[in-house]
């Protein structure tokens, strides 16, 4: 059995797809299932080490980005998507899959548009509230829909919807607190904030939080993901503001691996985040109260709308990007930690949110439709 997966060039898109074939590399050596082999199609951009750990046969399609504002680059991408779709047609006929599972995203288009064309069963995943243009359109022709959100529903055919969650990689939970402080050499036993920008960090957070970083050191530990780009700037930057202070206290990180995320949130009280629906997720499954930032001007204005839908369940905060000033940001952490029953609740609101077992459910899916290709 055949089964090929696709999705747009970030970790959004991609982090799920590798939960989804943990899963079903899993199942398949319990059901005895021999002769499974597994495809990934889409850009080069992102993940490309990954694929090779997880012995995926990476076959590469490039294509352009949808802008929703008027530029030059539009004319020229529709030329790389045109001729990325036929590659991805190309693909898809040389390799023929069973069933074709597609996390959307740009990087989706030429594998969808194949899978349509050769009648190949399509079962596509929205992570957010409000899915992307892609999503939108392969949903006319998906077999199966997962999505995160249940607002999200209302997009979608009721009878191919369902609503399983995020696919969350099961290598970034579990831990002991106690441990992962120790390897992040956090030895009081003031609270920790834990503070992510997505995969590439976040310039607005790590200015806000660089502004307040003498005063949080005072009662907090504080471990940082930077981005990598901005790591050694950062890093540099909290040197300095911190020369005659706490420096101890502060744990900048450029990249977090999944070793590291694990230990970052089981090290972390409360959590300072991006609201991308693979983040709140991830936060809703450690059971972490949060204070979420969303991104201004995200496609759609999703991650708003992520965060707003999250919120409403009590299991986070929120600080608009606009609103992101330095004392804003020091008030809510403060206010959040000064309260224990507030964090709590919304500990136990995450943890009735999340979803853990999303990537069992879509791989069992795949493996039942690729193995007798009934909808």
């Amino acid at each position: 059995m055949r089964i090929l997966f696709t999705g747009g060039g970030t970790g959004g898109h991609f982090f799920p797809v590798i939960a989804v074939v943990r899963e079903l590399k899993r199942i398949a050596e319990e059901t005895q299932i021999i002769d499974l082999e597994l495809f990934y199609m889409g850009p080069d951009d992102f993940g490309k080490e990954a694929i090779a750990d997880e012995e995926l046969f990476f076959l590469h399609v490039g294509t352009g980005k949808i802008r929703r504002y008027a530029s030059i680059l539009n004319i020229m991408d529709m030329f790389k998507t045109f001729f990325g779709i036929m590659k991805g047609i190309w693909n898809i006929f040389l390799v023929m899959p069973d069933v074709v599972f597609s996390k959307g995203g740009y990087g989706a288009i030429p594998a969808v548009v194949g899978a349509i064309i050769f009648r190949i069963p399509l079962i596509i995943h929205e992570s957010d509230s409000i899915p992307g243009e892609v999503n939108k359109l392969s949903g006319r022709f998906a077999m199966r829909i997962g999505i995160a959100f249940s607002a999200t529903a209302q997009f979608f055919s009721k009878e191919k919807t369902a609503l399983v969650g995020i696919p969350i990689r099961k290598r970034i939970l579990g831990g002991n607190p106690a441990q992962a402080k120790e390897s992040m050499s956090i030895f009081s036993d003031l609270p920790v904030i834990g503070v992510i920008g997505a995969s590439q960090g976040s310039q607005k957070i790590n200015d806000a939080l660089l502004g307040i970083l003498k005063d949080l050191t005072q009662d907090f530990e504080i471990i940082h993901q930077t981005g990598e780009k901005n790591f050694e700037a950062v890093k540099g930057e909290g040197s300095v503001t911190l020369e005659f202070a706490h420096k101890e206290r502060y744990h900048p990180i450029g990249f977090l691996d999944e070793q590291g995320m694990r230990e970052f949130y089981a090290a972390s009280d409360i959590i300072v985040s991006r609201a991308g629906a693979s983040s709140i997720f991830e936060i809703a499954a450690w059971g972490k109260p949060a204070i979420l930032v969303p991104l201004l001007n995200s496609a759609q204005e999703h991650q708003m709308k992520n965060a707003y839908t999250y919120a409403a369940t009590g299991a986070a905060q929120i600080v608009e990007e606009a609103n992101l000033t330095p004392h804003i940001l020091l008030g809510e952490i403060k206010r959040l930690v000064q309260d224990k029953d507030m964090m709590r609740r919304m500990g136990e609101a995450a943890q009735r949110f999340s979803r853990i077992d999303a990537a069992e459910i879509i791989a069992r899916e795949l493996l039942r439709i690729g193995l007798h290709g009934k909808g």
